[in-house]
């Protein structure tokens, strides 16, 4: 390339550390694999002053929301923030997005930084990912936004999204594999230490979904019975005699006041009473579904997946504790 590439992040107050020297640390890697300026590398704030991260660290933007820049960027990157989700995004902000992203290559974000660009709707009718714990709440208040909660990072169009946090390290490699091919990709994921191809997806390390009792009190105690014996049966009938109540009335009272089907919080407690065991023990997966509610090892295989993204062999190795 003649002309370096002109890469941005703009970092929020609160901004999570990570999501914003993660990406840099990669594409100046890259620079230092091809022995080359092939990244300007830049962060963008929406004040002048120091960035305070959510770690209390500082980071010193090179330009301001609305400065006038000498270059033309190619790559913008929006990081997130711990609170996101809850932030009144500043209009300045919005509005700079709005027009900055016209005249740019690419853009994106990192982790809960898809808050601000779908505030800003850019995300409208997309395909995105952000950090699995805010996932649901991003789909709820941009319903316009198609949210992929178990992806990495995801390419759509010229949209490019990570999900938390150490995920934008991927989304940046991915980044010079398309711009200097896989090659100085793997070199740079070398010397890094870090996975070329991140093996499964978010969902393997997300504890959201978690069984845990709620609703009224007699749907609690029953919550915290399948929770404490999960192998056991668990058909509606013997839940609902549990409250003395009619099958018909209960399922309709649990899918009320919890949020899910009996059936469904059933399923989920059991995953949690095998994600547990598998990271605890060293029971055979025979052993595990019989422990957990489950058919067969091979249900317990399908259902897991599902649930987790990954296999409960390959979640044994990865999380299991230590002998």
């Amino acid at each position: 390339m003649r002309k370096p590439r002109n890469v941005a992040i703009l970092a929020l107050p609160g901004v999570q550390l990570l999501d914003v020297c993660g990406p840099l640390d990669v594409f100046a890697e890259a620079n230092a694999q091809v022995a080359a300026e092939v990244y300007q590398l830049r962060i963008i704030g929406s004040r002048a002053g120091p960035i305070r991260s959510s770690s209390g660290a500082r980071l010193l933007p090179d330009f301001i929301v609305g400065d006038r820049m000498p270059e033309k960027l190619d790559t913008l990157l929006v990081a997130g923030c711990p609170n996101a989700a809850e932030a009144t995004p500043d209009v300045r902000v919005l509005d700079w997005l709005r027009k900055a992203v016209p005249t740019v290559r690419r853009y994106g974000s990192v982790c809960s930084g898809a808050f601000f660009l779908a505030a800003a709707g850019l995300l409208e009718g997309r395909r995105v990912t952000t950090h699995w714990a805010v996932a649901a709440r991003l789909a709820q208040a941009f319903p316009g936004v198609i949210i992929d909660a178990d992806a990495i990072h995801v390419r759509d169009g010229r949209i490019r999204t990570a999900a938390g946090v150490t995920a934008g390290l991927d989304l940046a490699l991915a980044l010079v594999e398309e711009d200097l091919g896989r090659d100085v990709a793997l070199k740079v994921a070398g010397q890094l230490v870090m996975f070329f191809k991140r093996p499964g997806g978010q969902l393997q390390f997300s504890r959201h979904g978690t069984a845990a009792p709620t609703g009224r009190s007699g749907l609690q105690e029953v919550q915290r019975w399948i929770v404490a014996n999960p192998g056991l049966p668990h058909d509606i009938p013997s839940l609902a005699a549990r409250l003395g109540l009619s099958a018909r009335h209960f399922t309709r009272l649990f899918t009320h006041e919890v949020g899910t089907t009996p059936a469904a919080w059933v399923e989920q407690a059991r995953v949690t009473a095998a994600r547990a065991l598998l990271e605890s023990g060293d029971a055979a997966p025979k052993q595990v579904a019989s422990q957990c509610g489950f058919a067969n090892a091979d249900t317990l295989r399908r259902t897991f997946a599902r649930h987790v993204g990954i296999t409960p062999a390959e979640y044994r190795k990865r999380y299991s504790a230590p002998c």
